[in-house]
């Protein structure tokens, strides 16, 4: 399939001009042909000098489908194991990279060749073409790099790809852990659109009803092609990556990871930043699986308190310093922390309107699935569901709701509940 993105951009009825940058997306099997063509005779035969970003997992997985191509470019080969979207990993590239005069650059791989690809290209001023090996997120069309920076997770400027050419010969026998990793960051946009809808209904942030079908519409996407997922359907592995695009366009069209990322990932920020556990060998999609159930629980239990009538709101009482110190502090990361905070999204929450908007945030929270529904959807899908399946132990939920607002500039419900008082 071609996605037409032109109708992607252009004035919306959210009073805003969405830009997208991508000029091309083709799903497809054999789509590497099309790139191939373009390379030879098409818009990208101009560029005289690419060069292949890849690990050793994601080149095994392409290079065979890819070997004119590969023929045509310049390797940069990073090592699979270890390799993180962070300052090792792009002083890497940096340094397969210096000397040659490279003017576009090929991200074949998963989350974090893209992240150091768009990175790189950005920094270079050159442009990036995307080539998915697993449908494993939704950052592929993403215009920003979601790094870990002198141990601080980081949205940093990038580039985002000007085409992308998803071959479902090479993505869909990925391993599967990758594809159900993908589920997972995609589930997690029901927490994201929720916390996105309670900013604008308490604080009037901006919010796009548009981007916020678009995100919807990846989600329902998704939930029809669990089954043939599981089964190796390979129809159902390109409508598992047109959602996961879709996603990357809702992001695109915002200009920043709003519609997309919010207290789901940030419990999974936290714990790659491992300030109050130790390091954790699991992917992106699965920490934002489990941040998902963790939020969505939260939510559910505020809610029922709100309908009881027993939710209550209490002035907010600042960020909490002294807890910041003994956690990020002891990683060196107090600093970065508050400089993160600054200003604190939560003075934008007025407690008079919060208390106006209870009830709205019930029937905001209550739009989503019911945490059991949240937890047959990831069992459909093969995804992981329980903080111990990645080592983290149950003892440090509370500490992981309580801190992982904290990771980012950002509004969530999650963090908003420190001016709510809501017993059982």
């Amino acid at each position: 399939m071609k996605i037409n993105v032109s109708k992607f951009s252009g004035m919306c009825t959210c009073g805003r001009e969405h830009e997208i940058n991508v000029k091309d997306i083709i799903v497809e099997s054999g789509a590497v042909n099309s790139l191939l063509a373009s390379m030879k005779e098409g818009s990208l035969s101009s560029y005289r000098s690419a060069a292949i970003i890849c690990d050793e997992n994601t080149k095994a997985a392409a290079k065979k489908h890819m070997k004119e191509i590969w023929s045509m470019c310049e390797e940069i080969l990073l090592p699979s194991e270890n390799l993180h979207a962070n300052n090792h990993g792009v002083d890497l590239v940096r340094q397969k990279i210096q000397g040659k005069d490279v003017d576009l650059i090929l991200a074949v791989g998963s989350g974090t060749v893209h992240d150091l690809s768009r990175f790189v290209a950005y920094e270079m001023g050159i442009p990036f073409v995307s080539v998915p090996t697993a449908a494993s997120v939704d950052g592929f069309v993403s215009t920003v790099a979601a790094m870990t920076w002198n141990g601080m997770k980081k949205t940093m400027p990038a580039a985002a790809p000007i085409y992308v050419y998803a071959d479902s010969e090479i993505f869909s026998r990925a391993p599967y852990r990758l594809t159900a990793s993908g589920i997972s960051d995609l589930l997690g946009k029901y927490i994201a659109l929720t916390d996105w809808k309670i900013a604008h209904e308490v604080t009037g942030e901006y919010i796009c009803e548009r981007v916020c079908q678009l995100e919807m519409q990846a989600l329902e996407e998704v939930g029809k092609c669990l089954e043939g997922l599981r089964g190796g359907e390979t129809e159902a592995y390109e409508e598992l990556m047109y959602a996961l695009l879709l996603s990357g366009l809702a992001m695109q069209m915002i200009g920043n990871s709003r519609p997309a990322s919010c207290a789901e990932h940030h419990v999974s920020h936290l714990w790659e930043m491992e300030v109050i556990n130790d390091h954790v060998d699991a992917l992106h999609g699965e920490k934002v699986s489990i941040g998902l159930i963790l939020n969505t629980e939260l939510y559910e239990k505020i809610s029922r308190s709100i309908r009881r009538g027993t939710c209550k709101v209490k002035p907010y009482e600042g960020m909490e310093h002294e807890l910041i110190k003994e956690t990020f502090g002891a990683k060196g990361l107090y600093e970065a922390t508050m400089e993160e905070n600054t200003p604190d999204p939560m003075l934008a929450v007025d407690a008079g309107k919060l208390e106006k908007s209870l009830e709205a945030i019930a029937d905001i929270i209550d739009e989503m699935p019911k945490k059991d529904e949240m937890l047959k959807l990831l069992e459909r899908g093969g995804c992981i569901k329980d903080v111990e399946e990645i080592g983290i132990s149950k003892d440090l939920i509370a500490l992981t709701l309580r801190l992982s607002p904290y990771v980012r500039n950002r509004l969530s419900f999650n963090r908003m509940r420190k001016m709510l008082v809501y017993p059982e």
